[in-house]
């Protein structure tokens, strides 16, 4: 079969060839098999970019590519190649690349690495095969390929041992987790929102005939009318929207990503930035353009309660993991949280686009633009705080401060990256967060637009804490005892700071070309939606009439929430004029924010009371009564059975020639009259 668009599959196969020939490698030399892994990632992110000349053509572009997968479902095995899933794939397979180049360095000298490698490549391609599919099914592989290799890779370091409490565990006090009981963690909170986008996807199914987003669409005047007739609609949309947020740890299934810290710095930068958390907001762009179509050209309203759903959870989950970065003490923590926030503002932008009639484009371009922004600006935030770890050996900021001057090349580009990350203009964390606040502003979303709002000035103020606490000030204790054995706290390789200092540098770049960046995202999205075979229904939607621009209103508001955040938190934490402990101490009240907002509003130790505990002590339970009392006692009685039944047959066996003789002759005469009765001669 000749291949039109060779790029797009070789983008994803590539790296899974590499993790099945990882082992294979191991075999020959450890050294070829770590650069090999990262060349297979590096191929497949130049079949990428292959694609990115056809985001340049003139016509709509929405190709697919297709062979017959299972004919008598009518499912095919294709991928679709348009503007969303060619940026989609140069983000994930670039930075992944990069990520890859940090680990040989990062990773030097752990056990296992054989593994690791098989899971990051494994990671990288089933996340590219989501990126591509052209159905939902052969989505659904790549998704589950996913969730594997997260759990993998959070629970890299599974023996659990104490003595790398400062390294891979995660959280403190009664929260603290070791590596495998964090991945199992995410293991299991994302299944219960995949088992919901698997029964969303069969519902679909059911009333459309087909699993193709290009075919869902071109039908949709004639299946949409009748699963909403039947009353499914809305459930199989929110059923759907459940998949995205347990993947992209959203309300109220988000507790699983914070505690993801447990894994290796760089696999939580690709989890962050390249990978898994992506998918939902990925996944949701891809159907937008479906359920846009039914609500505004269908005139299907109740889907205007699923894009509200989406907005408000992600409004929402944007506050709530911004209230819980403010006081985290682990530096990795912190952008975790960070990631769940400014996640939740990508939802925003694509609830937001999906209530406006004109909004389609603008909402999956502030909510593209915002993914692109993050990732990059992540990535480097989290190979930098993998630096930091590796040079300080420990994971808590407490533990470091002072570190400019032991790592000069880090503090610049982190800052760098932190900037954009806290909306700085003219860092792309600016112009891309300000693209949601004004689609968000234009659909009248008052209640998500005042928290996204509030997400800002919080964003600030835990961006610049994390900065000052872990380069400002006075160097630790440990950093002092550190030094007193010996150990030198040292610039990171040039292998780990040369990948996070481009992401840093890219940030601001795309800050520096921000508004052309967004033109540039518009017209390529613009060509994709709502795709060219639907053009004739698009006139029947009205364009909203706009009576102001929601740039004079969001502009000055997000400056506004920059200052708001950024004066207290440099007093309190880079400039030290103002001690934050002692303010807290004087208060009450702070003091019972404080815990509430430490012990992550008490949403975490409520599932583990509500759900996890009992269903351990369920499960001890049945173990004791059906494995101990039921199948081990029962195997023992039979055990116990045979013994007795062999201990007396061995009586027959005495030892003597003649009797050994006679049963042989009579087992011999048995044989011959059960021959004969056979043969018909007796």
């Amino acid at each position: 079969m000749s291949l039109e668009y060779p790029g797009a599959w070789l983008c994803w196969i590539s790296p899974m060839v590499g993790a099945v020939l990882t082992p294979l490698f191991a075999k020959i030399n450890l050294r070829v098999r770590d650069y090999v892994a990262v060349l297979f990632s590096l191929f497949a992110a130049i079949s990428a970019s292959t694609m990115i000349p056809l985001l340049f053509n003139a016509t709509p572009l929405f190709n697919s590519e297709s062979f017959d997968w299972i004919p008598s479902l009518n499912v095919k095995m294709g991928v679709v190649v348009d503007p969303l899933s060619i940026i989609m794939a140069n983000i994930v397979a670039w930075i992944s690349f990069l990520i890859m180049v940090y680990s040989l360095s990062y990773m030097h000298g752990e056990p296992g690495l054989t593994r690791y490698w098989f899971f990051m490549n494994f990671f990288i391609g089933s996340m590219l095969l989501l990126v591509m599919a052209d159905n939902m099914l052969l989505m659904f592989f790549g998704w589950e390929g996913v969730g594997v290799c997260s759990y993998a890779l959070i629970g890299f370091w599974y023996r659990d041992s104490k003595e790398d409490w400062l390294k891979c565990w995660v959280g403190e006090g009664d929260e603290a987790y070791p590596p495998s009981h964090a991945g199992m963690k995410a293991f299991i909170m994302t299944r219960i929102g995949d088992v919901c986008l698997l029964a969303s996807i069969f519902v679909i199914y059911a009333f459309a005939g087909t699993f193709s987003y290009s075919e869902l669409l071109e039908r949709i005047d004639q299946w949409a009318p009748t699963i909403s007739k039947a009353g499914l609609l809305l459930p199989a949309a929110i059923l759907f929207f459940m998949g995205p947020v347990g993947k992209s740890a959203q309300f109220p299934l988000h507790e699983w990503l914070p505690d993801a810290m447990a894994g290796p710095t760089s696999v939580s930068a690709l989890i962050h930035a390249a990978t898994m958390v992506k998918a939902g907001v990925y996944l949701v762009a891809r159907v937008l353009p479906i359920f846009w179509l039914a609500y505004h050209v269908l005139r299907i309203s109740e889907l205007s309660a699923f894009f509200t759903i989406i907005a408000w959870i992600g409004a929402f989950t944007a506050f709530l993991a911004a209230t819980q970065a403010m006081v985290s003490r682990e530096i990795k923590k912190v952008l975790a949280y960070s990631t769940v926030s400014q996640i939740g503002y990508m939802f925003l932008a694509l609830g937001a686009g999906g209530l406006l009639a004109h909004g389609l484009v603008e909402g999956l371009t502030s909510g593209m633009f915002h993914l692109m922004s993050h990732a990059i600006f992540k990535a480097a935030l989290f190979l930098s705080a993998g630096a930091i770890i590796h040079a300080v050996e420990s994971r808590f900021m407490y533990h470091m401060g002072g570190l400019r001057k032991y790592m000069p090349l880090t503090y610049v580009a982190m800052w760098l990256a932190a900037l954009s990350l806290a909306g700085v203009p003219p860092f792309s964390g600016f112009w891309s967060k300000e693209t949601v606040l004004a689609v968000s502003w234009e659909a009248g979303l008052l209640g998500p637009f005042v928290l996204a709002v509030v997400t800002a000035a919080l964003t600030v103020f835990y961006t610049i804490r994390m900065m000052g606490l872990t380069f400002h000030g006075e160097k630790s204790h440990r950093i002092v005892e550190l030094e007193a054995e010996g150990h030198k706290i040292e610039e990171a390789s040039p292998v780990m700071y040369v990948p996070y200092a481009i992401l840093a540098v890219a940030s601001l770049g795309i800050g520096v070309v921000g508004w052309w960046m967004e033109e540039a995202l518009h017209r390529a999205l613009s060509s994709m939606t709502p795709y060219a075979a639907l053009h004739s229904l698009v006139p029947s939607v009205q364009a909203e009439v706009e009576t102001v621009s929601p740039q004079i209103i969001t502009l000055p508001l997000a400056i506004v929430m920059l200052i708001v955040g950024a004066i207290p938190a440099y007093f309190m934490y880079v400039s030290r004029k103002v001690d934050p402990s002692a303010i807290v101490a004087k208060s009450l009240l702070l003091r019972t924010l404080h815990t509430f907002l430490f012990k992550r509003w008490f949403i975490n130790k409520m599932y583990y009371n509500a759900f996890a505990y009992p269903l351990m002590s369920a499960s001890r339970g049945l173990y004791r009564w059906i494995e101990v009392g039921g199948f081990d006692r029962a195997l023992a009685g039979f055990v116990s059975g045979v013994v007795g039944f062999a201990s007396q047959f061995r009586k027959l066996q005495t030892g003597f020639l003649n009797y050994n003789i006679i049963g042989i002759l009579m087992g011999l005469i048995i044989i011959a009259l059960i021959l004969l009765k056979l043969g018909g001669l007796w």
